[in-house]
């Protein structure tokens, strides 16, 4: 997400960057830059009007024109009134109510809803222990219920059992009463969508909402929607009292308008976002992160946050120790390594995440491929376990099986060779101190050997 508005709003930066002072003329050019920026990303008209007044007052006052470097200071208020725009922090769940705390999920039909509530008992388990139940009141769609029953397995949370003969209030007071008995500390309610609002979706949800007095209404939309995502928030905080958003599909072809309209027309913060299907794919949603995501400066702090979580660090510990050994980087450690990132959200979601990014150059966000990385893992799976360890013995014949048991080509295989052996050299390089040398070739805008060669992506990060 925010593609197209980071690298406009990247190059404008830049371009500031380089004036010795700032005018009211050359103000003026960033701000019209900035506001088409804003309005090709989507962002509702009338948020567009506010956020270039605020920037141009504090812009054209004392603060900029004196300053000794005016270019970095005007990309400081940008950021700043990006932050203001969004909220001015991360606000998480209130969940301090006597247990069970109910969270109820609206919103329209293929927003995300089932998956996002996978995800948030997910991360309550892993990150705050809660003990969640999840229970669908979506009786029209015998399909919602039968996922959510599967999520929950997956997710490890409680599910409690529903049909499409009940009513969706005694669904949801049967929950409730079903987790007061079993010392559950939250319950998700997951409720029908629509495709548009109508009134009988409202008084339905309104009906349950009054049924379970949740402590959490959130509102599921689909960022790709662009400002109609907003607009609907709008419809729904009008029949609801919302807490807050939760954005879906941002690793979609978002251009971010969702993220910067919402809060603005509806009042309610925007407390996480979604990025994929996978349950794992859901980060608190914090302004002054995104941002700087926004604006090319990366987000490190979210970055280091999902190593924490999502790295398996003594699997990272034994990597380390065996390249600092001056043993073989083989098959099964770039098979580990592509795990790792794939946990992380994929190469892309890493990227999106390190300063920088948006003035790479094109060719190099083009070669990571997480589709071209699930193919690797193919490859290596199609492996004997000794053609893993040894890869220098995968020869003509042996390249043809490999090949034919993944459904690919040789020439596939031998790009993934080729690959692995640049892997095992910058490793090498890495143990004798040689991690200077890499990064440097980063910034220079190149990738480092196995990270992206012909056809795709390689190596991994040793994390």
């Amino acid at each position: 997400m925010f593609d197209g508005l980071s690298d406009r709003l990247a190059s404008t930066a830049q371009k500031l960057r380089g004036e010795g002072r700032l005018t009211e003329d050359n103000i003026q050019d960033a701000l019209r830059d900035v506001r088409m920026a804003l309005l090709e990303a989507d962002v509702a008209l009338s948020v567009v009007r506010g956020f270039i007044d605020d920037v141009k007052q504090r812009a054209l006052g004392e603060e900029v024109l004196t300053s000794l470097k005016p270019g970095h200071v005007f990309v400081n208020i940008v950021q700043d009134e990006l932050v203001k725009v969004m909220g001015a922090q991360n606000e998480s769940l209130d969940l301090s109510a006597q247990p069970p705390a109910v969270v109820l999920m609206a919103g329209l039909q293929g927003a995300g809803k089932t998956t996002t509530v996978a995800k948030l008992a997910k991360m309550l388990s892993e990150r705050e222990k809660k003990k969640s139940l999840l229970v669908s009141c979506d009786i029209y769609r015998p399909a919602a219920i039968e996922q959510l029953k599967t999520l929950a397995t997956q997710v490890g949370a409680e599910f409690f059992p529903s049909s499409t003969d009940q009513k969706p209030t005694d669904i949801a007071k049967a929950a409730l009463d079903y987790a007061r008995k079993h010392y559950i500390d939250v319950v998700l309610v997951d409720t029908a969508g629509r495709l548009h609002i109508d009134a009988e979706m409202m008084d339905e949800i309104k009906a349950i909402h009054k049924a379970v007095n949740p402590v959490e209404t959130l509102f599921v939309v689909d960022s790709m929607t662009g400002q109609d995502a907003a607009n609907t928030a709008k419809a729904f905080n009008e029949a609801l009292p919302l807490t807050g958003v939760v954005l879906t599909k941002t690793d979609g072809d978002a251009r971010g308008g969702a993220a910067l309209s919402i809060r603005q027309i509806t009042g309610k913060p925007i407390k996480f976002m979604g990025s994929g299907e996978k349950v794992e794919a859901l980060e608190a949603f914090h302004p002054e992160r995104v941002a700087s995501r926004i604006l090319g400066m990366g987000d490190v702090l979210s970055l280091v946050e999902e190593v924490q979580q999502k790295v398996d660090h003594k699997q990272a510990a034994r990597l380390a120790k065996k390249v600092q050994k001056g043993k073989s980087f083989n098959f099964n450690d770039l098979k580990e390594q592509f795990e790792q990132m794939q946990n992380m959200g994929g190469m892309a979601g890493l990227m999106d995440k390190l300063p920088g990014m948006p003035g790479m150059a094109d060719k190099i966000k083009d070669k990571v491929n997480d589709k071209e990385m699930s193919r690797m893992v193919g490859i290596i799976n199609s492996m004997t376990p000794k053609e893993r360890a040894f890869p220098d013995i995968i020869k003509g014949s042996r390249k043809r099986r490999i090949a034919t048991g993944c459904g690919l080509q040789v020439q596939d295989v031998n790009r993934l060779i080729k690959q692995q052996m640049q892997m095992k050299k910058m490793m090498k390089k890495m143990s004798k101190g040689g991690m200077a040398k890499m990064m440097r070739a980063m910034k220079g805008g190149g990738m480092p050997p196995g990270m992206g060669g012909p056809g795709g992506p390689g190596g991994g990060m040793g994390f």
